[in-house]
């Protein structure tokens, strides 16, 4: 098993209700913030690892990130058809693409202010001792998200849930447990169940600032998180 993950899953297939008309034609990962595609914020944190593999999983207007993505060869694309297959059942979908060491996940739907997310993960992966590494950001760091937090972190970084830090849809995560979940269609929520149960499930706290933009209100707020820094 590799120390640092080589490949990562790009999460691209929601349908994005919470936008609105915003949605009504086009995939959330493709609303502009900023100038740039949601989706595109989202690269420019991936593209600094230099990793092997990225991988998108495409169902909602999936055509139209495929086509906004037709010039990077180095992206391949996992289409959840006919249903999504929610995250961990588009992981576990992604799977022969990813490779069987840990991988990193990301999410399309936030903008960043502060360090690269990714590096610090991959700086404080310990795979030893942990089965997942998820990035949190405390709730005064947070711009646009409106949840009351995810999880508690102890002094050793283990975590349970809780109203804390908010998971700010970053993480590396051993792939293994998935191929024992019955459901096609689950969260990746079931497998940090059973890594909490284990205290295998840690966490780290993002220094910077992390705008959510998962409803319309959240573009504004996240332009104007970038432009202060």
């Amino acid at each position: 098993m590799r120390d640092h993950p080589r490949a990562l899953m790009l999460f691209a297939a929601g349908f994005g209700t919470r936008m609105g008309d915003l949605t009504r034609d086009r995939p959330k990962p493709l609303i502009p913030v900023a100038g740039s595609p949601l989706i595109d914020h989202a690269l420019e944190q991936i593209d600094a690892l230099m990793l092997d593999r990225v991988v998108v999983n495409l169902h909602y207007c999936g055509d139209q990130i495929r086509d906004h993505l037709r010039d990077r060869p180095d992206i391949a694309f996992s289409h959840e058809h006919p249903d999504i297959l929610e995250t961990g059942g588009g992981l576990r979908q992604a799977l022969p693409l990813l490779g069987v060491d840990p991988v990193y996940t990301f999410n399309t739907d936030a903008v960043w202010a502060g360090p690269n997310p990714l590096t610090l993960l991959r700086d404080a992966w310990d795979p030893a001792t942990m089965d997942a590494l998820v990035l949190l950001v405390p709730l005064d760091q947070t711009v646009g998200h409106t949840g009351t937090g995810d999880f508690l972190i102890d002094p050793a970084g283990r975590l349970t849930r809780g109203k804390g830090p908010v998971y700010a849809g970053a993480q590396i995560l051993k792939t293994d447990r998935l191929s024992d979940i019955a459901e096609t269609k689950f969260s990746l929520n079931t497998v940090w169940n059973q890594m909490i149960a284990d205290r295998t499930l840690f966490g780290l706290i993002y220094p910077g600032h992390w705008a959510d933009v998962g409803r319309p209100d959240g573009i504004a707020l996240a332009e104007a998180m970038r432009a202060h820094v």
